[in-house]
């Protein structure tokens, strides 16, 4: 069973939506489930939308999320831990101790860049207690001809955890299947581009 925590330390990086694209994407390669750890519970508020009766099941885990992660380890091959927008938070802190790997999803912005810091250092903290815990960048919303976006790819190279050679572009697919429910997989032609670089990422990362 593997465990991916999607992290962040600024609101509004897209990592909700990240994390239900990504998990449904991984469908295809087992079972999946996620563990909403985030207050805002999003990813709850995601599945409660679903059109889908067979939606892939989310998890209330804002307390208790060690205990839930273990209860659930022998019924999924996946599951995605949504965490709080605060490397400061518990829930995220938890979360990189019990983790097999860290998405840290990063607009191409100087303020998402900046706030990357502090989440490499807490990666680092978290591998004292979980030696084998691997971390990776994913440059999200990005547009790609931009002369902001290829200098923030730029920094992103300067930190010491690598970055994702798949980025994942600002696309109207990602806010119209939220907003019914769904993931980009489920949009059929309207969701076929963002849906294939989902699917590159879990190949890059995970299969």
């Amino acid at each position: 069973m593997t465990i991916i925590a999607l992290v962040s330390n600024k609101g509004g990086a897209g990592k909700t939506t990240l994390t239900v694209n990504f998990a449904t994407g991984l469908e295809r390669y087992g079972r999946v489930a996620i563990l909403d750890a985030d207050p805002q519970r999003s990813s709850l508020q995601w599945r409660a939308m679903s059109a889908r009766n067979n939606a892939l099941p989310v998890f209330d885990a804002v307390a208790g999320l060690t205990f839930k992660a273990r209860q659930q380890a022998n019924h999924y091959d996946y599951l995605l831990i949504d965490c709080p927008p605060s490397v400061e938070a518990q829930q995220t802190q938890e979360a990189l101790r019990l983790t097999n790997l860290a998405l840290i999803p990063v607009q191409p912005s100087p303020l998402d860049l900046w706030a990357t810091v502090y989440i490499e250092r807490e990666v680092e903290a978290a591998r004292e207690k979980n030696p084998d815990l691997k971390a990776m960048l994913v440059i999200n919303q990005l547009e790609p001809r931009t002369r902001l976006s290829r200098i923030v790819r730029q920094g992103l190279n300067e930190l010491g955890l690598p970055t994702a050679d798949t980025a994942i572009r600002r696309r109207v697919a990602y806010r119209a299947s939220a907003l019914e429910g769904k993931s980009v997989h489920d949009l059929g032609s309207r969701g076929k581009d963002a849906s294939e670089e989902i699917l590159q990422l879990i190949n890059e990362v995970i299969v």
